[in-house]
C-alpha cells in the first residue's frame, strides 16, 4: 500500500519514537542489568512521547521490548532473571503507535567486551541490513532487498535466516507483503514511491535451523550459534529510501 504525506508524517513521528528507545536502551546495557530493566526504560520512552506499544498485548505479549541474547534470535520476553553479562550479545526490537501509525525497529549490540567472531557478526549482519535499504527505491522489485541482504550475510561467512522475515507496515504493525532476507527465487512485486516496509536481516554465526522454546515466543539457533538482529522502518521517495527510525 502506498501511503500519503499525512501518513507518511504520521510514521515519521513513530520512528522517532522507536529510535529514542533505542538510543535509550543501548545506553542501559551493561553487565548485571536485567532484560526487565530494559522494558522498563522503553516504557519510560513510551510514556514520555505519549506513544503506545504495538508489542504489549500482541498475540498476548507481555512487554513493549524483545530482548534476546546470544544464541536467541528474536521474540525474548524481558525477564528480571535475564541478568546480562560481559561478552554477551543482546538483541532489542521494539515499536511504537503515534496516531495509529506504526513504527518497527532493532537492533543488536554488545555488552562490554565481546569475541571477534561476535563483533564481527553485528557488523555483517548490520551491514546487510542497509545493504537492503539501498535497493528500496521506485521501480526495484522487492526481493533484490533478500538478494542484497543474503549476499553481503553468506559472503561474510554466515547463514540467514529464513523462517522470519521483514514485512509493509502502517496502520498494522505487520502487513503484507512479506520481505523475505533471502533470494526466495522470484522477483517480487515492483516497489512504488510512498510503501514503506520494515526490513530486518536476523543472521546465524552456524546453520539457518531455528527452534522455537517452550515459552511460546522466544526463538533460538537451532545449532546453538550466535544471532544478530537488526531492523529499520524505511519508505520509498523519489529521492531514495527514508530511514524513519533513526535519530
Amino acid at each position: 500500500m502506498r501511503r500519503n504525506a499525512d501518513e507518511l508524517a504520521k510514521m515519521r513521528k513513530a520512528g522517532r519514537v522507536v529510535a529514542e528507545i533505542h538510543e535509550a536502551t543501548r545506553a542501559a546495557i551493561r553487565p548485571g542489568v536485567s532484560t526487565a530493566d530494559l522494558d522498563r526504560v522503553a516504557r519510560e520512552v513510551l510514556e514520555q512521547r505519549g506513544a503506545g506499544s504495538n508489542f504489549l498485548g500482541y498475540h498476548g505479549f507481555p512487554a513493549v521490548i524483545c530482548t534476546s541474547p546470544n544464541n536467541m534470535i528474536v521474540h525474548g520476553i524481558p525477564s528480571e532473571t535475564v541478568i546480562l553479562e560481559e561478552g554477551d550479545i543482546i538483541s532489542v526490537d521494539c515499536g511504537a503507535i503515534i496516531e495509529g501509525y506504526h513504527g518497527d525497529a532493532a537492533y543488536t549490540a554488545p555488552v562490554g567486551r565481546i569475541s571477534t567472531e561476535a563483533s564481527r557478526l553485528l557488523e555483517v549482519t548490520e551491514r546487510s541490513l542497509y545493504a537492503g535499504i539501498d535497493q528500496m527505491v521506485e521501480g526495484n522489485r522487492l526481493h533484490e532487498i533478500g538478494r542484497a541482504v543474503q549476499e553481503v550475510a553468506e559472503a561474510g561467512g554466515f547463514s540467514v535466516v529464513r523462517e522470519y522475515v521483514g514485512h509493509a507496515i502502517g496502520t498494522a504493525m505487520h502487513e503484507e507483503p512479506q520481505v523475505p532476507n533471502y533470494w526466495p527465487g522470484t522477483p517480487g512485486p515492483t516497489m512504488r514511491e510512498g510503501m514503506v516496509f520494515a526490513i530486518e536481516p536476523m543472521v546465524n554465526a552456524g546453520g539457518t535451523g531455528t527452534l522455537l522454546l517452550d515459552d511460546g515466543w522466544s526463538v533460538v539457533t537451532a545449532d546453538g550459534a550466535l544471532s544478530a538482529h537488526f531492523e529499520h522502518t524505511i519508505a520509498v521517495t523519489d529521492d531514495g529510501p527514508e530511514i524513519f527510525t533513526r535519530l
